[in-house]
């Protein structure tokens, strides 16, 4: 029994030749699958997101060449998954000029430094009251942020400073060690009641926020310096590192800083809305600069990322 409703016929339709068609993909784009060392980018498909990757990582390297600003802006998790190696590799060769932490970052980086381990069971622990509450991380912090507050010091550079000054067992793989010791400002920007150390009643909100305000001023200074091919990345932060940028770069050109032409690059693992607008879009709206957005695990797209510009680096 034929349909009762009604159908089109397609008799009447206009073709016209495929070597008339415009297209998006040739097969000069595809991949290659690489044959040797040192031929991975050269093997990427020349497509949407690799060829976002090509053309950053080539920002990326150009900028380390050519002494360009480049500002690292880091999440805890990047150090929870290990990843500090490769950052720790770019301050130790000078390709970083500054690098910032959330507190939560210092506080992962620290016990690594000191104790070799870190990061708890939040749910077992939430259930009896201990999650957070070891006595020597926050004491350490404590004392790091009283010491600053006394001297003038930003808490990121006291924190590396006492790791050095303690001998900590772990500081080859502490970021904070290794930019205290290579002199590359690292500025840590804490949220009062975000951190397990501010259960601790030896942590005194008055040193916090003083150093960490310290810290703002020195993230701006690295940001004022920012130009033309400067890259600025996030790694991991989804709010308080991209609110912290974006108000460390209004001040910056507020003051007279131009900051124009700047290449970013968001790497989260889900789509965040304030990387995505305070680093990827807004700062590079001008001077013909370019916003990158990048989604997947750290642990691999950190490691990824350090092979990809290394390759560059070796031509």
């Amino acid at each position: 029994m034929p349909s009762r409703y009604p159908r089109i016929d397609p008799q009447g339709v206009k073709t016209r030749s495929i070597a008339d068609r415009a297209h998006k993909v040739r097969v000069s784009d595809f991949g290659r699958p690489s044959k040797g060392e040192g031929f991975f980018l050269e093997g990427l498909p020349r497509q949407l997101k690799a060829q976002d990757w090509l053309e950053f990582c080539r920002s990326l390297a150009g900028a380390f060449k050519a002494g360009k600003p480049v500002i690292v802006m880091l999440g805890a998790h990047v150090v929870k998954v290990g990843c500090s190696p490769y950052l720790i590799d770019w301050v130790e060769r000078g390709f970083l000029t500054a690098v910032a932490f959330n507190g939560a970052t210092a506080i992962h980086d620290l016990e690594i430094a000191v104790w070799g381990e870190t990061s708890e069971d939040v749910a077992a622990g939430l259930e009896d009251g201990t999650f957070g509450m070891v006595e020597e991380t926050p004491r350490f912090i404590a004392r790091a942020a009283e010491r600053a507050l006394a001297g003038g010091l930003g808490l990121g550079e006291a924190l590396g400073e006492d790791i050095l000054n303690a001998d900590a067992p772990n500081q080859q793989a502490s970021i904070l060690a290794a930019c205290s010791r290579c002199g590359v400002p690292l500025s840590v920007h804490v949220a009062i009641g975000t951190d397990t150390i501010h259960q601790h009643p030896a942590v005194k909100g008055g040193a916090l926020g003083e150093t960490s305000m310290t810290d703002f001023h020195i993230f701006s200074a690295a940001v004022s310096r920012l130009s033309k091919a400067s890259v600025v990345m996030n790694l991991g932060s989804a709010v308080i590192l991209p609110e912290v940028f974006l108000k460390a770069l209004t001040l910056s050109r507020n003051l007279g800083h131009s900051c124009q032409g700047l290449i970013t690059a968001d790497f989260s693992m889900i789509q965040q809305y304030r990387p995505t607008v305070n680093v990827v879009g807004r700062p590079t709206t001008s001077g013909g600069g370019k916003g990158y957005s990048f989604i997947g695990h750290h642990e691999l797209m950190l490691p990824l990322l350090h092979r990809s510009v290394e390759e560059l680096l070796r031509g």
